[in-house]
């Protein structure tokens, strides 16, 4: 049976999404961008040279600007950074559309409502069909055909049997994973974690650094999400600590550039200003700074990459102050 689906976002991984999809061909595959000149561009250079320049588009993604038509799919992805997701869903809310199953593979939290982007659907859209997608995917890799595994997340047993077919292609491991809450959860703090590992690297330490953020990394991500009801199996999987791994050690990771450039001595607004992508962990550290301060969640690296950033702290400062903490066990 050929089925619809639209990619809502053509960012980097959204655009990736659209570009592998259509090698299924029981697949008609719509990209979009909320942006007519944007759409239009794309259409005629069939590349996004924004993003992912010099990666041509297969001839049967479909291009459009047209929310109204996107939304008449099978599957609707939702590629939005956070902190515009509820923009558009609004947007959504108003039209008329058949009921398709929303899949975010969005990777953060909302900075004033503190909620995941599940949270976000439910508020603005109400009892929909939905499904997280999450993992290790940086785009480069994925676009270039390099083997990659992802989880897909949803209450409903049957949507993710059809997820799963939808999303599985031989270069693209889906697995299927009951715990929306950890699965989102562990996909926006390895964001933060990536951080600290990029200003570790650009202050010139080592792999012993970097080793001890990431084990030390991951016991944050796991007390914080464990406060929220996700499982702790989880941040030790796919979605957890193998996005983690990824996003802290590639080069391609925009956190850990990010990271990596205010370890260097540069300015989180000198940074922004030059990027054309956003990295999700820059927002996202604010969030889980705040609610961590609210339900008295213990979480010293995070905290010290929120000074750093928004605070203006010193990085090596704060590795002096992460090294000097009262002595624990393990």
């Amino acid at each position: 049976m050929i089925r619809k689906i639209s990619i809502l976002g053509a960012g980097s991984w959204g655009t990736t999404l659209a570009a592998v999809l259509c090698r299924k061909k029981n697949l008609i595959v719509n990209l979009w961008s909320v942006f007519p000149e944007h759409s239009h561009k794309l259409s005629k250079d069939r590349e996004n040279k924004d993003f992912l320049p010099g990666v041509k588009f297969p001839s049967a993604l479909n291009i459009s600007s047209d929310l109204q038509q996107a939304l008449m799919s099978d599957v609707v992805v939702l590629a939005i950074p956070v902190e515009y997701l509820r923009s558009i869903l609004k947007k959504i809310k108003k039209l008329n559309y058949k009921k398709p199953i929303f899949v975010s593979v969005s990777k953060g939290i909302e900075i004033k409502s503190l909620k995941r982007p599940s949270q976000i659907v439910k508020e603005e859209l109400g009892k929909v069909k939905f499904a997280v997608l999450s993992g290790p995917t940086i785009a480069d890799e994925v676009i270039r055909g390099v083997p990659t595994t992802a989880v897909i997340s949803s209450k409903n047993k049957n949507i993710l049997q059809f997820l799963q077919d939808i999303f599985m292609l031989d270069i693209f491991r889906v697995y299927r994973h009951s715990d929306i809450i950890g699965v989102e959860l562990g996909g926006a703090l390895k964001n933060i974690i990536a951080l600290a590992c990029g200003i570790s690297d650009g202050l010139g330490f080592g792999t012993n650094t970097k080793a001890s953020l990431v084990c030390r990394g991951i016991q944050e991500m796991t007390r914080f999400s464990k406060a929220f009801g996700a499982k702790e199996k989880t941040l030790f999987g796919i979605s957890g600590l193998g996005d983690l791994a990824t996003t802290c050690f590639s080069v391609k990771s925009r956190n850990h550039s990010v990271g990596f450039e205010i370890g260097k001595g540069r300015s989180l607004k000198q940074i922004s200003s030059s990027m054309n992508m956003v990295a999700e962990g820059v927002t996202t550290v604010k969030s889980v700074y705040n609610i961590s301060k609210k339900k008295n969640i213990d979480m010293p690296i995070i905290r010290e990459v929120y000074l750093v950033l928004y605070k203006n702290k010193s990085p090596l400062l704060a590795v002096k102050d992460l090294m000097q903490r009262a002595k624990k066990a393990e």
